[in-house]
Protein backbone atom coordinates (compact mmCIF):
# COMPACT_ATOMS: atom_id res chain seq x y z
CA UNK A 1 0.00 0.00 0.00
CA UNK A 2 1.20 3.63 -0.76
CA UNK A 3 1.33 4.41 3.13
CA UNK A 4 4.77 2.02 3.34
CA UNK A 5 6.78 3.18 0.33
CA UNK A 6 9.26 4.60 1.43
CA UNK A 7 12.42 6.16 -0.59
CA UNK A 8 15.80 4.57 -0.61
CA UNK A 9 19.40 6.22 0.06
CA UNK A 10 21.75 5.93 -3.04
CA UNK A 11 25.18 6.37 -2.82
CA UNK A 12 25.24 9.88 -4.04
CA UNK A 13 23.06 11.30 -1.21
CA UNK A 14 19.62 11.48 -3.53
CA UNK A 15 16.82 10.28 -2.78
CA UNK A 16 16.22 7.28 -4.87
CA UNK A 17 13.03 4.49 -5.47
CA UNK A 18 11.80 1.39 -6.32
CA UNK A 19 10.83 1.74 -10.14
CA UNK A 20 6.86 1.87 -9.73
CA UNK A 21 6.73 1.69 -6.46
CA UNK A 22 5.51 5.20 -6.17
CA UNK A 23 2.03 6.89 -7.52
CA UNK A 24 1.74 10.15 -8.29
CA UNK A 25 -1.76 12.22 -9.07
CA UNK A 26 -2.35 15.45 -10.62
CA UNK A 27 -4.89 17.99 -10.53
CA UNK A 28 -5.32 20.14 -13.63
CA UNK A 29 -7.52 23.25 -13.75
CA UNK A 30 -7.67 25.93 -16.36
CA UNK A 31 -6.75 25.64 -20.01
CA UNK A 32 -5.91 22.68 -22.58
CA UNK A 33 -2.13 24.10 -21.71
CA UNK A 34 -2.40 22.71 -18.21
CA UNK A 35 -3.88 19.78 -19.65
CA UNK A 36 -0.70 19.30 -21.71
CA UNK A 37 1.59 20.10 -19.11
CA UNK A 38 0.51 17.25 -16.57
CA UNK A 39 0.27 14.89 -18.78
CA UNK A 40 4.02 15.56 -19.48
CA UNK A 41 4.59 16.09 -16.03
CA UNK A 42 3.50 12.44 -15.65
CA UNK A 43 5.84 11.15 -18.37
CA UNK A 44 8.65 13.33 -16.56
CA UNK A 45 7.85 11.65 -13.20
CA UNK A 46 7.70 8.04 -15.21
CA UNK A 47 11.51 8.23 -15.69
CA UNK A 48 12.07 8.46 -11.84
CA UNK A 49 9.99 5.57 -11.20
CA UNK A 50 6.69 6.99 -10.48
CA UNK A 51 3.42 5.49 -11.88
CA UNK A 52 0.02 6.84 -11.85
CA UNK A 53 -2.52 6.94 -8.95
CA UNK A 54 -6.17 6.81 -10.16
CA UNK A 55 -7.52 9.00 -7.11
CA UNK A 56 -5.48 11.06 -4.30
CA UNK A 57 -5.96 8.34 -1.55
CA UNK A 58 -3.65 6.25 -3.46
CA UNK A 59 -0.89 8.67 -4.49
CA UNK A 60 2.19 9.63 -2.66
CA UNK A 61 2.86 12.42 -4.86
CA UNK A 62 -0.44 14.99 -5.47
CA UNK A 63 0.31 17.73 -7.93
CA UNK A 64 -2.21 20.49 -8.49
CA UNK A 65 -1.54 22.49 -11.39
CA UNK A 66 -3.08 25.77 -11.54
CA UNK A 67 -4.18 28.23 -13.33
CA UNK A 68 -4.25 32.00 -12.70
CA UNK A 69 -6.70 33.24 -15.52
CA UNK A 70 -9.98 32.41 -13.50
CA UNK A 71 -11.47 34.07 -10.37
CA UNK A 72 -10.46 33.37 -7.30
CA UNK A 73 -7.95 31.27 -8.37
CA UNK A 74 -5.65 31.74 -5.16
CA UNK A 75 -8.31 30.50 -2.96
CA UNK A 76 -9.75 27.88 -4.72
CA UNK A 77 -5.93 26.19 -4.37
CA UNK A 78 -5.77 27.10 -0.71
CA UNK A 79 -9.31 25.31 -0.09
CA UNK A 80 -8.09 22.14 -1.77
CA UNK A 81 -4.89 22.21 0.16
CA UNK A 82 -6.98 22.70 3.23
CA UNK A 83 -8.77 19.17 2.28
CA UNK A 84 -5.16 17.69 1.39
CA UNK A 85 -4.10 18.72 4.50
CA UNK A 86 -6.23 16.31 6.47
CA UNK A 87 -5.04 13.50 4.04
CA UNK A 88 -1.63 13.99 4.35
CA UNK A 89 -1.84 13.80 8.15
CA UNK A 90 -4.11 10.88 8.43
CA UNK A 91 -1.87 9.39 6.12
CA UNK A 92 1.00 10.25 8.38
CA UNK A 93 -0.63 9.08 10.97
CA UNK A 94 -1.22 5.71 9.58
CA UNK A 95 3.22 5.36 9.27
CA UNK A 96 3.00 6.91 5.60
CA UNK A 97 3.82 9.71 3.99
CA UNK A 98 2.57 12.09 1.44
CA UNK A 99 3.83 14.46 -0.62
CA UNK A 100 1.67 17.73 -1.64
CA UNK A 101 3.02 19.79 -4.36
CA UNK A 102 1.66 23.13 -6.40
CA UNK A 103 2.33 23.66 -10.19
CA UNK A 104 1.01 26.18 -13.17
CA UNK A 105 0.47 30.12 -13.01
CA UNK A 106 -0.47 30.37 -9.52
CA UNK A 107 2.93 28.52 -8.01
CA UNK A 108 4.33 30.84 -10.51
CA UNK A 109 2.87 34.18 -9.24
CA UNK A 110 2.76 33.54 -5.83
CA UNK A 111 5.18 30.69 -4.85
CA UNK A 112 6.25 32.09 -1.84
CA UNK A 113 2.90 33.08 -0.53
CA UNK A 114 1.72 29.41 -0.92
CA UNK A 115 4.52 28.16 1.52
CA UNK A 116 4.00 30.78 3.88
CA UNK A 117 0.26 30.18 4.41
CA UNK A 118 0.26 26.43 3.73
CA UNK A 119 3.52 25.16 5.14
CA UNK A 120 2.46 21.77 4.72
CA UNK A 121 2.94 22.21 1.06
CA UNK A 122 6.40 20.29 0.27
CA UNK A 123 6.95 21.63 -3.31
CA UNK A 124 6.38 24.81 -5.27
CA UNK A 125 7.30 25.00 -9.32
CA UNK A 126 6.45 27.13 -12.12
CA UNK A 127 5.31 25.96 -15.29
CA UNK A 128 8.10 26.62 -17.32
CA UNK A 129 10.56 23.92 -14.84
CA UNK A 130 8.85 20.80 -14.47
CA UNK A 131 11.23 18.94 -16.70
CA UNK A 132 13.60 19.48 -13.35
CA UNK A 133 10.77 17.52 -11.52
CA UNK A 134 13.12 14.29 -10.60
CA UNK A 135 15.48 16.88 -9.25
CA UNK A 136 13.48 18.81 -7.42
CA UNK A 137 12.05 16.01 -5.51
CA UNK A 138 15.33 15.00 -4.38
CA UNK A 139 15.93 18.34 -2.97
CA UNK A 140 12.27 17.87 -0.93
CA UNK A 141 14.19 14.72 0.52
CA UNK A 142 17.46 16.12 1.03
CA UNK A 143 15.85 19.83 2.18
CA UNK A 144 12.57 19.05 3.36
CA UNK A 145 10.72 21.75 0.78
CA UNK A 146 11.86 23.05 -2.08
CA UNK A 147 10.65 25.89 -4.76
CA UNK A 148 11.71 26.49 -8.79
CA UNK A 149 9.96 29.49 -10.20
CA UNK A 150 12.55 31.05 -12.23
CA UNK A 151 12.63 31.14 -15.77
CA UNK A 152 15.06 28.73 -17.51
CA UNK A 153 17.21 30.01 -20.02
CA UNK A 154 16.39 26.59 -21.76
CA UNK A 155 13.25 25.83 -23.21
CA UNK A 156 11.42 23.18 -21.05
CA UNK A 157 10.58 21.17 -24.05
CA UNK A 158 14.69 20.38 -24.62
CA UNK A 159 14.38 18.24 -21.42
CA UNK A 160 11.57 16.49 -21.82
CA UNK A 161 11.37 12.81 -22.39
CA UNK A 162 10.68 12.11 -26.16
CA UNK A 163 8.46 8.83 -25.06
CA UNK A 164 4.83 9.51 -23.43
CA UNK A 165 3.98 7.47 -21.22
CA UNK A 166 0.86 5.09 -21.54
CA UNK A 167 -1.83 5.16 -24.54
CA UNK A 168 -2.77 7.91 -26.01
CA UNK A 169 -6.79 8.34 -27.16
CA UNK A 170 -8.46 9.54 -30.17
CA UNK A 171 -8.39 12.86 -29.49
CA UNK A 172 -4.31 14.55 -28.40
CA UNK A 173 -3.29 17.80 -27.28
CA UNK A 174 0.02 19.29 -28.27
CA UNK A 175 2.01 22.36 -27.01
CA UNK A 176 4.22 24.22 -30.11
CA UNK A 177 4.29 27.24 -28.26
CA UNK A 178 4.53 28.93 -25.17
CA UNK A 179 4.22 32.12 -23.60
CA UNK A 180 3.06 35.54 -25.07
CA UNK A 181 4.86 38.92 -25.89
CA UNK A 182 1.28 40.83 -26.24
CA UNK A 183 0.95 41.91 -22.86
CA UNK A 184 -2.92 42.91 -23.06
CA UNK A 185 -3.49 44.64 -19.45
CA UNK A 186 -6.00 42.39 -18.21
CA UNK A 187 -3.68 39.14 -17.95
CA UNK A 188 -0.90 37.66 -16.42
CA UNK A 189 0.42 35.12 -18.94
CA UNK A 190 3.13 37.34 -19.95
CA UNK A 191 4.47 36.94 -16.61
CA UNK A 192 3.68 33.47 -15.47
CA UNK A 193 4.51 31.46 -18.53
CA UNK A 194 7.24 34.24 -19.59
CA UNK A 195 8.20 35.47 -23.34
CA UNK A 196 7.37 33.75 -26.51
CA UNK A 197 8.77 30.32 -27.13
CA UNK A 198 8.42 28.05 -30.39
CA UNK A 199 9.32 24.30 -30.36
CA UNK A 200 11.57 23.49 -33.66
CA UNK A 201 8.98 21.79 -36.49
CA UNK A 202 10.91 18.51 -36.10
CA UNK A 203 10.32 18.19 -32.64
CA UNK A 204 7.04 18.75 -33.24
CA UNK A 205 6.53 16.77 -35.99
CA UNK A 206 8.60 13.62 -33.98
CA UNK A 207 5.91 14.15 -31.20
CA UNK A 208 2.66 14.29 -33.60
CA UNK A 209 3.89 11.06 -35.03
CA UNK A 210 4.48 9.29 -31.67
CA UNK A 211 0.65 10.43 -30.65
CA UNK A 212 -0.68 9.00 -33.97
CA UNK A 213 1.34 5.90 -33.39
CA UNK A 214 -0.52 5.53 -29.78
CA UNK A 215 -3.71 5.78 -31.21
CA UNK A 216 -4.28 10.03 -32.01
CA UNK A 217 -6.48 10.77 -34.64
CA UNK A 218 -7.08 14.77 -34.27
CA UNK A 219 -4.42 16.64 -32.70
CA UNK A 220 -5.07 20.07 -31.57
CA UNK A 221 -1.55 22.64 -31.53
CA UNK A 222 -1.27 24.24 -28.64
CA UNK A 223 0.40 28.14 -27.59
CA UNK A 224 -0.45 30.47 -25.05
CA UNK A 225 -0.37 32.73 -28.61
CA UNK A 226 -0.08 29.41 -30.88
CA UNK A 227 -0.86 31.67 -34.01
CA UNK A 228 2.31 33.32 -33.67
CA UNK A 229 4.34 29.99 -33.89
CA UNK A 230 7.77 30.68 -35.39
CA UNK A 231 10.28 27.68 -35.66
CA UNK A 232 13.06 26.34 -36.86
CA UNK A 233 12.45 24.08 -39.81
CA UNK A 234 14.16 21.05 -40.63
CA UNK A 235 15.06 22.90 -43.60
CA UNK A 236 16.96 25.46 -42.20
CA UNK A 237 14.08 27.88 -42.11
CA UNK A 238 12.28 29.86 -40.05
CA UNK A 239 8.98 28.34 -40.40
CA UNK A 240 5.15 29.90 -39.62
CA UNK A 241 2.20 28.13 -38.57
CA UNK A 242 0.48 27.81 -42.25
CA UNK A 243 3.88 25.71 -43.17
CA UNK A 244 3.81 23.28 -40.16
CA UNK A 245 0.09 22.33 -40.79
CA UNK A 246 0.47 21.54 -44.06
CA UNK A 247 3.33 18.87 -42.65
CA UNK A 248 1.34 17.50 -39.98
CA UNK A 249 -1.69 17.04 -42.33
CA UNK A 250 0.79 14.47 -44.09
CA UNK A 251 1.55 12.43 -41.68
CA UNK A 252 -0.46 9.02 -42.00
CA UNK A 253 -3.47 8.34 -39.67
CA UNK A 254 -3.73 12.04 -38.83
CA UNK A 255 -7.42 12.86 -39.57
CA UNK A 256 -7.99 15.92 -38.02
CA UNK A 257 -5.70 19.06 -37.09
CA UNK A 258 -6.64 21.74 -34.82
CA UNK A 259 -5.13 24.84 -33.08
CA UNK A 260 -5.71 27.60 -30.25
CA UNK A 261 -5.32 30.06 -28.95
CA UNK A 262 -5.31 32.52 -31.48
CA UNK A 263 -4.35 36.33 -31.79
CA UNK A 264 -5.90 38.33 -34.52
CA UNK A 265 -2.89 40.30 -34.97
CA UNK A 266 -1.29 37.03 -36.08
CA UNK A 267 -3.83 35.81 -38.53
CA UNK A 268 -1.88 35.81 -41.72
CA UNK A 269 -2.76 35.55 -45.03
CA UNK A 270 -0.65 32.30 -45.48
CA UNK A 271 -2.57 30.92 -42.11
CA UNK A 272 -6.15 31.95 -43.22
CA UNK A 273 -5.33 30.11 -47.19
CA UNK A 274 -4.55 27.02 -45.07
CA UNK A 275 -8.09 26.61 -43.54
CA UNK A 276 -9.21 26.53 -47.36
CA UNK A 277 -6.51 24.36 -48.38
CA UNK A 278 -5.79 21.66 -46.11
CA UNK A 279 -8.60 19.06 -45.79
CA UNK A 280 -7.54 18.03 -42.15
CA UNK A 281 -7.91 21.65 -40.54
CA UNK A 282 -11.30 21.34 -39.32
CA UNK A 283 -14.15 24.18 -39.96
CA UNK A 284 -13.51 25.68 -36.34
CA UNK A 285 -11.36 28.58 -34.92
CA UNK A 286 -11.11 30.23 -31.20
CA UNK A 287 -10.27 33.57 -32.36
CA UNK A 288 -10.64 35.84 -29.32
CA UNK A 289 -11.68 39.47 -29.69
CA UNK A 290 -12.62 40.34 -26.37
CA UNK A 291 -14.41 43.43 -27.14
CA UNK A 292 -16.06 45.25 -29.83
CA UNK A 293 -15.07 48.41 -29.05
CA UNK A 294 -12.48 50.44 -29.95
CA UNK A 295 -11.50 52.27 -27.27
CA UNK A 296 -11.80 49.12 -24.63
CA UNK A 297 -9.53 47.47 -27.09
CA UNK A 298 -7.29 50.09 -27.02
CA UNK A 299 -6.92 50.09 -22.94
CA UNK A 300 -6.72 46.28 -22.85
CA UNK A 301 -3.67 46.71 -25.54
CA UNK A 302 -4.97 44.45 -27.77
CA UNK A 303 -3.49 46.03 -30.78
CA UNK A 304 -6.41 45.24 -33.51
CA UNK A 305 -9.60 47.00 -34.23
CA UNK A 306 -12.99 45.63 -34.48
CA UNK A 307 -13.00 46.13 -37.98
CA UNK A 308 -9.77 44.31 -38.55
CA UNK A 309 -11.37 41.53 -36.44
CA UNK A 310 -14.82 41.68 -38.96
CA UNK A 311 -11.96 41.86 -42.01
CA UNK A 312 -10.12 38.24 -40.84
CA UNK A 313 -13.58 37.30 -40.27
CA UNK A 314 -14.82 37.75 -43.59
CA UNK A 315 -11.53 36.79 -45.43
CA UNK A 316 -11.55 33.51 -43.14
CA UNK A 317 -15.08 32.49 -44.35
CA UNK A 318 -14.14 33.30 -47.96
CA UNK A 319 -11.41 30.97 -47.80
CA UNK A 320 -13.50 28.42 -46.03
CA UNK A 321 -17.42 28.61 -46.34
CA UNK A 322 -18.41 26.48 -43.69
CA UNK A 323 -16.00 27.52 -41.15
CA UNK A 324 -17.82 28.69 -37.43
CA UNK A 325 -15.73 30.57 -34.91
CA UNK A 326 -15.88 30.89 -31.56
CA UNK A 327 -14.32 33.65 -29.46
CA UNK A 328 -13.35 35.03 -25.81
CA UNK A 329 -15.19 38.21 -23.71
CA UNK A 330 -14.46 40.21 -20.96
CA UNK A 331 -17.21 42.82 -20.28
CA UNK A 332 -16.37 45.54 -17.54
CA UNK A 333 -12.94 46.10 -18.30
CA UNK A 334 -12.08 49.46 -16.55
CA UNK A 335 -13.23 52.62 -18.43
CA UNK A 336 -16.03 49.91 -20.25
CA UNK A 337 -18.96 52.74 -21.26
CA UNK A 338 -22.37 51.75 -22.05
CA UNK A 339 -21.76 52.49 -25.55
CA UNK A 340 -18.55 50.00 -25.24
CA UNK A 341 -20.75 47.23 -24.27
CA UNK A 342 -23.09 47.85 -27.05
CA UNK A 343 -20.37 47.89 -29.67
CA UNK A 344 -19.45 44.07 -28.28
CA UNK A 345 -23.63 43.44 -28.71
CA UNK A 346 -23.27 44.60 -32.13
CA UNK A 347 -19.66 42.73 -33.32
CA UNK A 348 -21.40 39.72 -31.91
CA UNK A 349 -24.27 39.96 -33.73
CA UNK A 350 -22.30 40.66 -36.72
CA UNK A 351 -20.06 38.05 -36.65
CA UNK A 352 -22.44 35.08 -35.28
CA UNK A 353 -20.61 32.91 -33.02
CA UNK A 354 -21.19 29.07 -32.80
CA UNK A 355 -19.44 29.02 -29.60
CA UNK A 356 -17.84 31.75 -26.80
CA UNK A 357 -16.43 32.14 -23.38
CA UNK A 358 -17.36 35.22 -21.55
CA UNK A 359 -16.13 36.43 -18.44
CA UNK A 360 -16.38 39.48 -16.18
CA UNK A 361 -13.59 41.28 -15.65
CA UNK A 362 -11.42 40.86 -12.40
CA UNK A 363 -8.28 42.33 -11.70
CA UNK A 364 -5.21 40.28 -11.48
CA UNK A 365 -2.26 41.34 -9.51
CA UNK A 366 0.36 43.25 -11.30
CA UNK A 367 -1.13 43.58 -14.25
CA UNK A 368 -1.66 47.13 -15.71
CA UNK A 369 -5.80 47.13 -15.56
CA UNK A 370 -5.67 46.09 -12.34
CA UNK A 371 -4.81 49.76 -11.41
CA UNK A 372 -6.45 51.63 -13.96
CA UNK A 373 -9.37 53.86 -13.28
CA UNK A 374 -12.82 53.62 -14.31
CA UNK A 375 -13.01 50.12 -12.59
CA UNK A 376 -16.68 48.81 -13.36
CA UNK A 377 -19.19 47.95 -10.11
CA UNK A 378 -19.62 44.04 -9.72
CA UNK A 379 -23.65 44.76 -10.10
CA UNK A 380 -22.86 46.60 -13.36
CA UNK A 381 -20.63 43.63 -14.45
CA UNK A 382 -23.23 41.32 -13.18
CA UNK A 383 -26.02 42.74 -15.86
CA UNK A 384 -23.41 43.46 -18.77
CA UNK A 385 -22.42 39.59 -18.63
CA UNK A 386 -25.61 38.55 -18.24
CA UNK A 387 -26.60 40.45 -21.30
CA UNK A 388 -23.85 39.09 -23.48
CA UNK A 389 -24.24 35.41 -22.28
CA UNK A 390 -28.11 35.21 -23.21
CA UNK A 391 -27.09 36.41 -26.93
CA UNK A 392 -23.96 34.12 -27.17
CA UNK A 393 -26.43 31.16 -25.90
CA UNK A 394 -28.96 32.06 -28.70
CA UNK A 395 -26.41 32.03 -31.41
CA UNK A 396 -24.84 28.88 -30.19
CA UNK A 397 -28.47 27.15 -30.68
CA UNK A 398 -29.01 28.78 -33.33
CA UNK A 399 -26.04 26.95 -34.60
CA UNK A 400 -26.58 23.87 -33.21
CA UNK A 401 -30.25 24.12 -34.91
CA UNK A 402 -28.48 24.47 -38.71
CA UNK A 403 -26.98 20.81 -38.05
CA UNK A 404 -30.38 18.92 -37.38
CA UNK A 405 -30.97 16.57 -40.98
CA UNK A 406 -27.23 16.67 -41.50
CA UNK A 407 -25.19 14.10 -42.18
CA UNK A 408 -21.76 15.04 -39.94
CA UNK A 409 -18.41 12.80 -39.64
CA UNK A 410 -17.80 12.07 -36.11
CA UNK A 411 -14.55 11.14 -34.33
CA UNK A 412 -15.68 8.48 -31.45
CA UNK A 413 -13.77 9.02 -28.09
CA UNK A 414 -15.34 7.39 -25.63
CA UNK A 415 -18.74 5.62 -23.47
CA UNK A 416 -21.33 8.12 -23.38
CA UNK A 417 -23.49 9.19 -19.81
CA UNK A 418 -26.10 6.04 -21.16
CA UNK A 419 -25.17 2.12 -21.55
CA UNK A 420 -24.39 1.27 -25.63
CA UNK A 421 -23.86 4.72 -25.95
CA UNK A 422 -20.77 6.85 -27.30
CA UNK A 423 -19.91 10.85 -27.54
CA UNK A 424 -17.60 11.76 -30.33
CA UNK A 425 -17.02 15.49 -31.91
CA UNK A 426 -18.03 16.77 -34.55
CA UNK A 427 -15.51 19.00 -37.26
CA UNK A 428 -17.18 22.20 -35.40
CA UNK A 429 -16.20 20.57 -31.93
CA UNK A 430 -19.68 19.64 -30.52
CA UNK A 431 -20.58 16.71 -28.18
CA UNK A 432 -22.44 14.68 -30.44
CA UNK A 433 -24.17 11.15 -28.96
CA UNK A 434 -25.43 7.97 -30.48
CA UNK A 435 -26.29 4.75 -29.55
CA UNK A 436 -23.10 2.68 -31.28
CA UNK A 437 -20.76 -0.65 -30.87
CA UNK A 438 -17.70 -0.09 -28.83
CA UNK A 439 -15.99 -1.01 -31.61
CA UNK A 440 -16.57 2.66 -33.46
CA UNK A 441 -14.25 4.26 -30.71
CA UNK A 442 -11.24 6.06 -32.65
CA UNK A 443 -12.63 6.07 -36.23
CA UNK A 444 -14.47 8.81 -37.78
CA UNK A 445 -18.51 7.87 -38.72
CA UNK A 446 -20.59 9.73 -41.24
CA UNK A 447 -23.99 9.98 -38.30
CA UNK A 448 -27.17 11.70 -39.28
CA UNK A 449 -28.13 14.58 -36.39
CA UNK A 450 -31.39 13.88 -35.13
CA UNK A 451 -32.02 16.47 -32.55
CA UNK A 452 -29.93 19.75 -31.07
CA UNK A 453 -29.43 20.66 -27.66
CA UNK A 454 -27.91 23.72 -25.88
CA UNK A 455 -24.38 22.19 -25.74
CA UNK A 456 -24.59 19.21 -27.65
CA UNK A 457 -26.10 17.11 -30.64
CA UNK A 458 -28.42 13.22 -31.15
CA UNK A 459 -27.77 11.44 -33.54
CA UNK A 460 -28.36 8.04 -35.70
CA UNK A 461 -26.10 5.64 -37.09
CA UNK A 462 -26.27 5.72 -40.97
CA UNK A 463 -25.39 1.99 -40.99
CA UNK A 464 -27.70 0.43 -38.43
CA UNK A 465 -27.06 -3.16 -40.17
CA UNK A 466 -23.04 -2.78 -38.69
CA UNK A 467 -24.11 -1.65 -35.25
CA UNK A 468 -26.94 -4.44 -35.05
CA UNK A 469 -24.53 -7.13 -36.02
CA UNK A 470 -21.72 -5.79 -33.39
Amino acid sequence: MSAGRTPIAAANGKAEFVPGSLRVHVITWGCQMNVYDSDRMTDVLATAGYGQAASPAEADLIILNTCHIREHAAEKLFSELGRLRRLKESRAAAGGRLRLAVAGCVAQAAGAEILARAPFVDLVFGPQTYHRLPSLLARVEAEGTAIDTEFPAEPKFDFLPEQRAGATGPVAFLAIQEGCDKFCSFCVVPYTRGAEQSRPAAAVLTEARQLVASGAREITLLGQNVNAWRGAGPDGKDWTLARLLRALAEIPGLLRLRYTTSHPRDMTDALIAAHGEIPALMPFLHLPVQSGSDAVLTRMNRRHRAADYLRIVERLRAARPDIALSSDFIVGHPGESAADFAATLALVRAVGFAQAFSFKYSPRPGTPAAAAPGQIPEEEKKTRLATLQALLREQQGRFNQTMVGRELPVLFTGPGRHPGQLVGRSPYLQPVHLDAPHAWLGSIRSVRILAAHPNSLAAASLQPQEHAAA
